[in-house]
């Protein structure tokens, strides 16, 4: 099995959808298929169950998620270090799964005018670690959301963006112009796995225990709202599909866009990183 292609197969399983993961691959979609029906070849196991409307892991897709995971999550470190060895000039950037903001874009054509000459290297992560493998050492810096465990890190915060509820647009709440916290005491919400950092944690969940379905990606969260009726908090002023709706809460603290390293880390790619992110965030 290559990388390449268990890169794939973990965008297909996080997306839950194969135009999405060809996008969010920046691929089209026939040769994203032929990739995973040869993995399925390969392993002599089906993976995913299709249907019109997306696919869903089998038992033997959701084994080689968390697998194929770990094996990535490992080769990154690799990468990471020889290339310090190597003393080549490469930075590795983690990105919190939030492919709508446009302050992302607009940061990385900063970055490769002011540096064309470095190796830029993105790591894109999931909801279930907000410092996006900073603390594992797999990304120097980390484009994310707070509040969570600032404990040894160094935090520049970037923007501040309000949060509303998410529902289905047939919901009655989609009708409300505002919400508070005490209007969704009865609701189902979307939760994290329990290892999660308990702040990052707390803080999707309004402050307060929550019950609902576990969730790992922005898609499951949508997901878990269109099909369960759940609700769960997001920030405002990004894309969703139709079939969603976001009405702001009034009563919850704003989101913060933040840039993360390890304190005490003098590497200068870092500190060139942090202000050009300062920069490109103000416009």
């Amino acid at each position: 099995m290559e990388l390449r292609t268990l890169r794939y197969f973990v965008a297909v399983a996080e997306e839950l959808h194969f135009g999405r993961a060809a996008t969010r691959l920046h691929m089209s979609q026939p040769p994203l298929s032929r990739a995973i029906k040869q993995l399925e070849a390969d392993l002599g196991a089906l993976l995913f169950a299709r249907s019109p409307t997306g696919v869903t892991l089998t038992a033997a897709g959701s084994v080689l998620l968390h697998e194929a995971r770990a094996l990535l999550d490992h080769a990154d470190r690799v990468r990471v270090r020889v290339s310090a060895a190597a003393g080549v000039a490469t930075i590795t950037i983690g990105i919190l799964g939030d492919g709508t903001d446009p302050g992302v874009a607009r940061l990385a054509a900063a970055y490769r005018r002011s540096r064309p000459g470095v190796d830029i290297r993105i790591r894109d992560t999931d909801l279930t670690d907000p410092t996006c493998g900073l603390r594992a050492g797999l990304v120097d810096v980390a484009l994310t959301r707070a509040p969570f465990d600032e404990t040894a890190l160094s935090v520049r915060a970037l923007r501040t963006d309000p949060v509303g509820v998410v529902v289905r647009a047939d919901d009655p709440l989609a009708r409300r112009e505002g919400l508070r916290l005490a209007d969704l005491s009865n609701r189902h919400w979307f939760q994290l796995p329990q290892d999660t950092d308990p702040i990052w944690q707390s803080y999707w969940n309004g402050d307060r225990p929550r019950e609902g379905p576990v969730v790992r990606t922005v898609q499951e969260c949508l997901q878990a709202v269109l099909w369960n009726g759940t609700v769960g908090l997001a920030p405002l002023g990004h894309d969703l599909p139709t079939e969603l709706a976001v009405v702001p809460l009034i009563d919850m603290p704003p989101s913060r866009v933040v840039a993360v390293w390890n304190e005490g880390d003098t590497n200068p790619l870092i500190r060139s990183f942090i202000e050009i992110a300062t920069t490109a965030y103000r416009h």
